[in-house]
């Protein structure tokens, strides 16, 4: 058996751990620059507001309800690996699958006491976090993601907040049969429109679809999951994970800028940020593109939005090859007299960096100057995952610029800073 271990209401949780007076208010933390809603309490949902709802849209009577806070990732990343460090007492196999979601692996385990053991996880991560968590077992990881699903929405399993799938069980048939084929873990909506082409609307129809028809019109991921629907492992991590075709990297500035100045810094952060994804799925960029734009809700003012690419002289990864080749695409898109509220990179035309042959079109680069790029950035990828990011930067930001987070309703960062612990008085 393997459990899927997920968070409840994760952000908005880790919030009320450390203010206990938000439990039962509807809460709603903001996404960078306090633009959008990216997480909900319960009592936030109830009153019908949807993820991701702009913020300056939401009605007054539900503004005059609601908390609404600013992102705290700092206090999110280390609550998650509190919380992990929980879950490694009741398992040695624990796979982190998101910030707020592990599998934990039970081979071995009678399946009889699972459901109690699942209760005493829960109990063990509340007490010694204060983060709520539900448990979904089942003997696949695809199972499991259903299993915890159930836990938290289906009224037979909601209240103990544990729920563990037998393959050929009533219950689990019966969830299936109750489950469009794109509520399953891997099935996109493009996928899922596919699938009903072909007569599959429902998970139980797609368990019960041929696999080598689904591989022979999808891929191999799809066909791995109709054999995790019917019990057999055939899923890692890394199968859902795979490298990405294009990387993007962009975020509204905090006030509108006029400032060439300010989109440079942003880009320079913009691109070594995708730098950073590009290295880490172990590819190569060939093409960087650049876009900006205007706030289109401020119809008072101009509007001009652009974009435009640029080709490097060689696939890279180098940060400072990106940066270079941002920062000659903002020349061409920069116009004066407009009020910018946008600016960001997409990198396109990725390709695995091992064993890439070089084109005729390519500009050669020596082997000394290949290792001294891949040494440099594994360096400063070293000392900013170690030490936190933007411990190393390309480049200094200026103090007040347009760009940078704005974070008017942020809560104190109460694990990680000195300065911001909590105080209580006697």
């Amino acid at each position: 058996m393997i459990a899927l271990v997920d968070c409840n209401n994760f952000y908005v949780s880790c919030e009320r751990v450390f203010n206990p007076a938000l439990e039962g208010r509807p809460v709603g933390v903001l996404s960078n620059n306090d633009g959008c809603i990216v997480a909900r309490s319960n009592e936030l949902k109830a009153l019908g507001v949807e993820m991701g709802t702009a913020m300056h849209l939401l009605p007054p009577f539900i503004r005059r309800q609601a908390i609404l806070l600013s992102s705290n990732y700092a206090l999110y990343g280390d609550m998650s690996r509190r919380v992990t460090e929980a879950l490694t007492e009741f398992s040695p196999d624990v796979e982190i699958y998101s910030i707020d979601e592990s599998f934990v692996g039970f081979q071995g385990f009678d399946p009889t006491t699972l459901e109690a053991y699942g209760q005493h996880l829960r109990e063990t991560v509340r007490q010694w976090t204060g983060i709520p968590v539900s448990v979904g077992f089942a003997p696949t990881r695809v199972l499991a993601k259903l299993a915890n699903h159930a836990a938290k929405k289906h009224p037979g399993y909601r209240d103990k907040g544990v729920c563990k799938l037998e393959t050929d069980s009533p219950a689990t048939q019966i969830l299936l049969k109750q489950l469009p084929v794109t509520g399953l873990w891997g099935i996109a909506r493009r996928t899922g429109e596919r699938l009903r082409l072909m007569g599959i609307e429902t998970a139980w129809q797609l368990r019960e679809a041929d696999p080598k028809q689904i591989r022979r019109h999808f891929s191999v991921v799809q066909e791995r999951i109709v054999w995790e629907l019917r019990g057999q492992p055939s899923i890692q991590l890394d199968d859902m994970s795979q490298p990405k075709q294009q990387i993007m990297v962009s975020r509204s500035f905090g006030r509108l800028t006029n400032s060439p100045q300010d989109l440079r810094e942003a880009l320079r952060q913009h691109a070594t940020r995708a730098g950073e994804k590009l290295r880490k799925q172990g590819s190569v960029t060939s093409t960087v593109m650049v876009f900006v734009h205007t706030n289109s809700f401020r119809t008072d003012l101009p509007q001009y939005r652009n974009r435009t690419v640029v080709s490097l002289e060689r696939p890279s990864d180098d940060s400072r090859d990106l940066i270079n080749a941002a920062v000659q695409g903002l020349r061409q898109l920069w116009r004066k007299g407009y009020a910018y509220h946008k600016v960001g990179v997409m990198l396109l035309d990725l390709s695995p960096k091992a064993n890439r042959q070089l084109t005729l079109t390519e500009t050669s680069q020596t082997e000394a100057e290949a290792r001294r790029s891949e040494r440099l950035m594994d360096t400063v990828d070293r000392l900013n995952r170690e030490l936190g990011r933007g411990t190393v930067q390309l480049g200094l930001s200026r103090a007040g610029n347009a760009w940078a987070l704005r974070s008017e309703h942020r809560t104190p960062r109460y694990t990680t800073r000195w300065d911001e612990l909590v105080k209580v008085r006697m």
